[in-house]
């Protein structure tokens, strides 16, 4: 028999032995990063943060890290704010870069704006709204990064717009090789819509010039309709006198009552405006009580039939009369921010023609109601046509459904999330719509190519312009490698 501290001494030793022999750089932790969905932490071999470079600092930074990657035969994704949830900004392994900050130039002759890629929305609307302007397209929310809008093509609610990428009159990016290149509709312009929604994986976008609008005092208008006629008042309302300048629409999420109520929202110019605007606010009359019940949803039908009533009755009995177009847009995401650490948020998003958007609504309620998951909003914006993209959103114009999905952080939850993501693809596929990419990974390859046809072209010319495949992501190894 041995006494209790020696076996415990012995046991410490013959644990601490593998340590012990191996290589420092071995056993030291390795740095592991996430994206917002929380369920993929990746090892990475380095974690660069660049912030508020000039743009001959960020572009030298830049061109070391590619080079010393390429050496050590490393994969490189370049990411500001990661709010993807596939893995689309993680380098397994690799280098992960992120930007924050930088310049922004106003020419307000060309109403246009350059931009760092590293900035996100709250500081563009922080440079524009002093000087009477506004993003014509940005994200719906204000703490995406720019140059991250660009990469997935990201939309927002202005109408009538495309995706941000239309607004875009050029980017400057680096090559796998470090070659500085502008691309534009006009100069190199294949690389120009490759990089447009094509997620990292042709270069690093270093700065972008985009269009810019007057910024607008807004009034809003509630209209409540039944779903099947929704499309049709959509585009009516956005093909109509001009007036409109920003709408939106949300649905019912009941399990009871699933889509079978709608409430269109449209914004118009405020005749009385005032010739100077005030400054953009990120916040309205609902923004806590909104968050308490829409996290309340979770598990509970009240609260999704209380959260309808302030949607539809109370939020506009109580709506301010006038708001500016830079504050509409000025909201961060964090405000509705998953604090259960064993639930996370999951989006969805579809693109529909508004033709078939009656059958997208049958696809949805035989689906959605009998996932575990639940279902806690469901917005509808206008998305105009863009075909510039190679893996466009919008071959024709779409009206797009972004889902919010509560799901449990365990395997039965990601399962079941799996299911019905394909479940739904397969629909919206089968009436000529698509899915968006930056999500969760959970598509056959098949539904891939037929949501994007030009996905095999895609490969190609990234083979072509990326022949080492450095840019590389967790999406490039599931859908395309």
């Amino acid at each position: 028999m041995i006494s209790r501290r020696r076996f415990l001494h012995t046991a410490a030793t013959a644990a601490a032995l593998p340590l012990a022999r191996m290589p420092r750089a071995q056993a030291e932790l390795r740095t592991i990063l996430n994206d917002a969905s929380r369920l993929n932490p990746t090892p990475v071999a380095r974690h660069v943060v660049i912030s508020r470079p000039t743009t001959d600092d960020l572009i030298a930074r830049l061109r070391a890290e590619l080079k010393e990657a390429a050496a050590a035969k490393r994969p490189v994704t370049a990411a500001v704010a990661r709010h993807s949830m596939g893995g689309q900004s993680l380098p397994r392994d690799g280098t992960a870069v992120t930007l924050d900050g930088g310049p922004i130039e106003l020419d307000t002759t060309a109403q246009a704006y350059r931009t760092a890629a590293g900035n996100r929305w709250w500081d563009v609307i922080a440079a524009l709204d002093p000087k009477g302007f506004s993003p014509a397209v940005m994200q719906s929310n204000s703490d995406f990064g720019v140059g991250s809008t660009f990469s997935v093509n990201a939309h927002g609610w202005p109408v009538p717009y495309g995706p941000f990428g239309s607004t875009v009159k050029s980017i400057r990016m680096l090559l796998a090789d470090g070659t500085l290149v502008t691309c534009s509709r006009t100069e190199n312009a294949e690389l120009f819509g490759l990089a447009m929604g094509g997620y990292g994986l042709f270069g690093i976008i270093v700065d972008l010039e985009v269009e810019m609008v007057p910024n607008l005092l807004l009034e809003p208008r509630f209209e409540r309709l039944p779903p099947e006629t929704f499309a049709a008042q959509f585009t009516r309302a956005i093909d109509g006198d001009g007036h409109v300048k920003m709408a939106y629409g949300r649905m019912s999420v009941s399990r009871k009552a699933f889509f079978d109520d709608a409430l269109l929202v449209t914004f118009r110019p405020a005749p009385d405006a005032p010739a100077t605007l005030p400054p953009a606010a990120n916040s309205g009359k609902l923004t806590g009580v909104a968050n308490t019940i829409y996290r309340a949803q979770t598990g509970w039908e009240v609260a999704k039939g209380l959260r309808w009533f302030m949607e539809t009755r109370l939020g506009p009995a109580i709506s301010d009369s006038h708001y500016t177009r830079n504050s509409l847009m000025a909201e961060p995401v964090a405000n509705l921010a998953q604090k259960d650490m064993h639930r996370t948020d999951i989006l969805h998003e579809y693109f529909v023609a508004p033709e078939r958007f009656g059958e997208f609504l049958t696809a949805c309620r035989e689906i959605i109601p009998k996932a575990r998951a639940e279902f806690l909003n469901v917005t509808l914006r206008y998305v105009a046509e863009d075909k510039t993209p190679a893996l466009t959103i919008a071959p024709v114009r779409r009206i797009a459904a972004v889902m919010s999905f509560s799901q449990m952080t365990t395997p039965e939850g990601e399962v079941d999330m799996l299911r019905t993501t394909e479940a739904l693809i397969d629909r919206v596929t089968a009436i000529g719509g698509a899915f968006y990419l930056p999500y969760r990974l959970h598509a056959r390859r098949d539904q891939v190519e037929q949501a994007y046809p030009a996905a095999a072209r895609f490969v190609a010319a990234k083979r072509h312009y990326d022949p080492g495949l450095l840019f590389r992501n967790a999406m490039w190894d599931a859908y395309f490698a």
